[in-house]
């Protein structure tokens, strides 16, 4: 039924020859009919010699658990997928941007990264009438908040608009990752998203396992995915307490300030670095993992655990806390499957993703995903991570209990095989992270692509202040807590 695309299973990799090459209507018109049962993990250009580009599709079907790719080669402009397609959006833009390649229909090339304009200098959508006002926010934050610029049409205190952009921190790390793997690309991968360090470290891993041919231990993968666990209950813990705090309720707050870097620490216990940042590495783990240490960490979760419940039940039983979030922000699953929004803020508003289910690794264990079908606001969205806490704290009781135990493991790389490419997908806290890598005939990176989670998902967040008093942006803001620089690449 695929044989239009190369099929791939998660974490492996095949000769970039595999992948089809399609005259380019038809690659258009092939891509749009599996829009109905897939989404679109990646969409980019490859530049040739010969200066044409190999637009790349990659993507994922959950019914097959694997991934479809297919290519097309194109000189100067193509017509453009997002007017049938709102997923491909932002990828459209971003090649626009990259590559000088149209895509000629799109709605609007606006800015993505601000990578060939100064910073800021752009066009916004303008509302008409003397009762509208705009409000501008940022780049600059308060406090230690990242740079990305917010503009609101509102008529008194209702937004009619918000309009996101985002680029003022472009590193250009997706360049530095070319003619790669060496010392400093694990600190790229790890510092991409800083938040996301153990998920995009795994994608790496798997990446280069695969092109590099190096068993990996299921017993190595669960201690991975223990890692990963204790990076989603950090990161959950940390957003459940500033969506108190944004309400005013300052218990919540106060406590999961304190909790999450009891979690952060148990990051630290396991390979020295509260982020998780060094600890898995192609072929295996940096730190040895024995009985002594899982104990510890058992002990620890046995401990801190019932009093995160207790701050959580404290905020989730509060009748007032849940005024505010329950209807506000909501954004509908016909919207969210439209702009191909993923992990828990699409699964907060009933569309099912989650790439532990739909993408699964043949080995090792991973926590359970969540089933979970809310309305799409605020309060789902919070609720949400309130289960996802609750199933990580199930696999880590179960893993610690029976602790896969394991040794420093640090092979000698190998050089990867040349023309290849591979795709690794893991299920990070926010949602699904993607890698793409393409070797070239010497073995080295030809290209590396991330796709973070939120570079889906900023459309999601302002579709909900459609119609919203500009005073609830902090906590819809907050509930969905994309990356600025995971988006800025």
């Amino acid at each position: 039924m695929n044989s239009n695309f190369l099929f791939l299973k998660n974490g492996t990799a095949a000769p970039w020859s595999d992948v089809p090459e399609m005259e380019f209507n038809y690659f258009r018109t092939e891509i749009l009919k599996k829009m109905g049962s897939c989404r679109v993990l990646a969409f980019f250009a490859l530049p040739e010699t010969d200066g044409t580009f190999l637009l790349t599709a990659v993507l994922g079907d959950p019914q097959a658990q694997g991934f479809l790719l297919a290519k097309s080669r194109v000189s100067g402009k193509f017509a453009s997928l997002t007017a049938e397609h709102a997923a491909f959006n932002r990828f459209e833009r971003e090649i626009y941007e990259e590559h000088g390649l149209l895509p000629e229909g799109h709605p609007w090339l606006k800015p993505l990264r601000f990578q060939n304009v100064d910073p800021g200098v752009t066009d916004y959508f303008a509302m008409l009438g003397e009762a509208v006002h705009e409000v501008a926010v940022g780049p600059v934050h308060a406090g230690v908040i990242e740079p990305g610029h917010f503009r609101f049409e509102c008529m008194g205190e209702d937004v009619y608009s918000l309009e996101i952009s985002l680029g003022y921190q472009h590193r250009g790390v997706e360049k530095l990752l070319r003619n790669g793997p060496d010392a400093r690309t694990p600190h790229l991968i790890e510092t991409a998203a800083g938040d996301s360090s153990i998920a995009a470290a795994v994608n790496y891993a798997r990446i280069v396992e695969a092109l590099g041919n190096i068993p990996v231990s299921p017993e190595i993968r669960t201690i991975r995915q223990l890692a990963l666990e204790l990076e989603r209950c950090a990161n959950h813990i940390g957003d459940l307490g500033a969506l108190a705090g944004d309400v005013a309720f300052l218990p919540t707050a106060s406590f999961c300030g304190r909790i999450r870097g009891e979690y952060l620490n148990m990051s630290a216990e396991l390979c020295g670095n509260r982020f998780g940042r060094n600890f898995v590495t192609p072929g295996g783990l940096t730190c040895a993992v024995d009985q002594e240490l899982a104990d510890k960490l058992l002990a620890w979760l046995n401990r801190v655990a019932p009093e995160l419940w207790n701050a959580l039940d404290l905020m989730f039983d509060s009748p007032t806390v849940l005024d505010r979030f329950e209807n506000t922000g909501t954004v509908s699953a016909a919207t969210l499957r439209e702009l191909g929004a993923v992990g828990m803020a699409a699964r907060a508003g009933g569309v099912a993703c989650d790439s532990r289910k739909d993408f699964p690794m043949a080995d090792g264990l991973c926590a359970e995903p969540v089933e979970f079908s809310g309305s799409g606001d605020v309060a789902s969205r919070a609720r949400i991570r309130y289960e996802e806490l609750k199933k990580s704290h199930e696999f880590l009781f179960k893993v610690l209990k029976n602790m896969p135990l394991s040794p420093a493991v640090l092979p000698e790389l190998s050089l990867l095989a040349p023309g290849m490419i591979a795709v690794s997908v893991t299920e990070a806290w926010r949602g699904e992270l993607c890698h793409v890598a393409l070797t070239a005939v010497n073995g080295k990176f030809r290209s590396y692509k991330i796709i973070d989670p939120s570079f889906h998902n900023w459309e999601a967040l302002a579709m909900a202040l459609r119609d919203e008093q500009i005073s609830n942006f902090p906590i819809c803001n907050k509930s969905f807590n994309l990356s600025y620089c995971g988006h800025d690449l």
